[in-house]
């Protein structure tokens, strides 16, 4: 008998795709400000997006709500609040619903972030990502270390504690010690939690066409080691590849990715995906990215992709995301959240064994090792549905790179 497919916890995301000005290192879907912001049109537009998807999620609740970007803290918090009116009228929420806003320090007013909390928001992540004013000309951002520390003291002023600094190393001719110094300002201000994460040469991005000049990768491997031991000491757990909380603070909504959990993603660009344990299958859907086609369209013609996950692809799909999880996960989680038989995971999981990728820590239970950690694009290469050329390919990479 076929393991049974389990309906998973269900968060929603919400894309606010404008900024005020793009960065040379961005690949999300994000675009330039327009003057005057269409706020009510666009709100109007998310409901609608909330109301068609709705029919897929009947009886269910929400655990979180994520507003991401783009700059979400450029909408003002009446519309953030009127957005999250519009959300509890049409779904059942969770009593302890976390509510999560993307925010930039130079975007933001005094008093702001008492009136986001005020609106609904109870948790925000504060795109620091550094505190040295080069870094943070050569990254494009609009804001410097006054603003981050000014923001700082509003969130707390504010009530918020719940709060997540983005901080990135490895950025072009970034030393060790700036990287450490970076996260000593980040950890005077008092966040409850910390996304430290390397910067990366995405494709599409002015970065990827034009490369700066970056550190080497034992540099960023020094880096990133000193940063965990000093984050670790000053009581943030490692959870995630790239996250790091205090106790009591881990980010349940990104959690909620990360474990293969559902979504409802609206606004422009964004993505959803969402399990039927009726059929057996999982839905990942797709809207339109640009926001003036997407304003332009009905809340159906915004869907421009709707695919059923093919049962080979699932594995690679649930590993992606899973394998970032310090705790790993356990076999009886990968057979609820895909309707899949243990076996299948078989020869990738003997293989990634062999090499010292991932181990067993409990019976039922897988867990990257420090070198899975290192080499996780290569772990996660062997649940491939091209699995004997993936383990090969994964094998030359991981020699090579040792």
């Amino acid at each position: 008998m076929a393991p049974r497919l389990l309906a998973p916890p269900l968060s929603l995301y919400v894309h606010i795709p404008w900024c005020v000005r793009k960065c040379p290192y961005c690949d999300f879907n994000s675009h330039a400000a327009p003057t005057r912001l269409p706020q009510a049109q666009y709100v109007r537009a998310l409901l609608e997006d909330l109301e068609h998807d709705l029919p897929r999620a009947s009886g269910r609740e929400l655990v979180s709500v994520f507003f991401g970007g783009g700059t979400p803290s450029l909408f003002e918090p009446d519309w953030v609040g009127e957005l999250l009116r519009g959300v509890r009228e049409r779904i059942a929420c969770a009593p302890d619903l976390e509510v999560t806003l993307e925010a930039n320090p130079g975007t933001l007013e005094r008093g702001r972030f008492a009136a986001y909390r005020k609106a609904g928001v109870n948790r925000v992540s504060l795109g620091a990502q550094s505190f040295d004013e080069g870094h943070l000309r050569v990254l494009g951002r609009i804001h410097g270390r006054g603003d981050i520390e000014r923001a700082a003291e509003e969130l707390h002023a504010a009530g918020i504690e719940n709060f997540n600094l983005d901080l990135m190393y490895g950025l072009p001719g970034q030393t060790p010690a700036q990287a450490l110094a970076d996260l000593e300002a980040a950890l005077v201000l008092g966040p409850a939690h910390i996304s430290h994460y390397q910067l990366t040469l995405e494709p599409g991005t002015v970065f990827y066409h034009r490369p700066p000049s970056l550190p080497t990768d034992d540099e960023v491997w020094d880096m990133q080691l000193a940063c965990q031991e000093r984050l670790a000491r000053h009581g943030y757990q490692q959870y995630e590849v790239s996250a790091y909380a205090r106790p009591g603070r881990r980010c349940r909504h990104n959690l909620n990715y990360w474990r293969f959990g559902d979504y409802l993603g609206i606004g422009a660009g964004a993505h959803g995906k969402l399990s039927d344990p009726r059929s057996s299958t999982v839905l990942r859907t797709a809207r339109c990215r640009q926001p003036r086609t997407y304003l332009t369209r009905s809340a159906a013609l915004r869907v421009v992709e709707s695919r059923l996950v093919a049962p080979e692809e699932l594995p690679f799909e649930y590993m992606l995301n899973a394998l970032r999880l310090l705790d790993g996960f356990e076999l009886e989680h990968f057979t609820a959240h895909t309707g899949l038989a243990a076996d299948v995971l078989g020869g990738a999981l003997a293989a990634a064994c062999r090499r010292g990728l991932l181990a067993e820590k409990t019976p039922g239970t897988w867990a990257p090792t420090e070198l899975g950690r290192r080499f996780l694009n290569d772990l996660q290469a062997l649940f491939l549905p091209d699995a004997d050329v993936c383990r090969q390919n994964a094998y030359v990479s991981i020699t090579a790179s040792s």
